[in-house]
């Protein structure tokens, strides 16, 4: 499976907000976007220049992309599922990408980055509808139980990633039981359940060219 592999860190600073791909550290004084808050290289702190429309749809859809983990030729794959389903385009590609098993994952609290949410589930830690998926790409539906395998339940690392990310807020299209340790998909996640400042529509304009 390819992934990105390379500094994290370094794609916050050049989208100029965080992505959260380093979970708990995001949060801290130690975030390299608080301490550098300008692009990479060598030229990173030189004034910008005004952005083109191009270049707004495309650090738009390199935004997007980079915040849910997903590679070039994935992303335009979801986009072209998007323009064949009912309804806005643009919110349909943002539905899909809510729906990756490893989003929710990350959703649920069990993980606290969608990198490790993504590793988790290729690691074969979770469930759908009690069968074991390890494939972080798999869409949800809904009615669908997502759920830890009952054996890794007891791993000190689960236990503390659930303990550490209990705060954080579930969706309202997930249906949460903790002490389970599972999670129901209660419906399609809308516009207003996805906390994404951009404007889907500049992907749609950018692939529409």
């Amino acid at each position: 499976m390819a992934r990105y592999t390379g500094a994290v860190c370094r794609i916050c600073r050049r989208e100029g907000q965080k992505l959260f791909l380093k979970g708990e550290r995001c949060y801290t004084g130690k975030c390299a976007l608080t301490r550098r808050a300008y692009a990479p290289g060598q030229h990173g702190q030189a004034r910008n220049k005004k952005s083109s429309e191009y270049g707004k749809q495309l650090r738009t859809k390199q935004f997007v992309r980079r915040y849910y983990g997903v590679l070039e030729g994935q992303f335009h794959h979801y986009f072209e599922m998007a323009t064949k389903m009912q309804g806005v385009t643009g919110e349909n590609l943002l539905r899909l990408l809510e729906s990756r098993l490893d989003n929710v994952v990350y959703r649920l609290g069990f993980a606290s980055s969608r990198a490790e949410a993504r590793q988790l589930v290729t690691q074969g830690h979770f469930t759908v509808n009690g069968r074991r998926v390890n494939i972080p790409s798999y869409l949800t539906k809904v009615g669908e139980v997502i759920a830890v395998k009952e054996k890794s339940r007891s791993l000190d690392k689960m236990k503390a990633l659930s303990e550490a990310n209990s705060s954080r807020p579930t969706p309202k299209w997930l249906e949460l039981n903790r002490d389970a340790w599972e999670a129901k998909i209660v419906a399609v996640p809308v516009r207003e359940d996805i906390d994404l400042p951009v404007e889907e529509t500049l992907i749609v304009e950018l692939y529409s060219k």
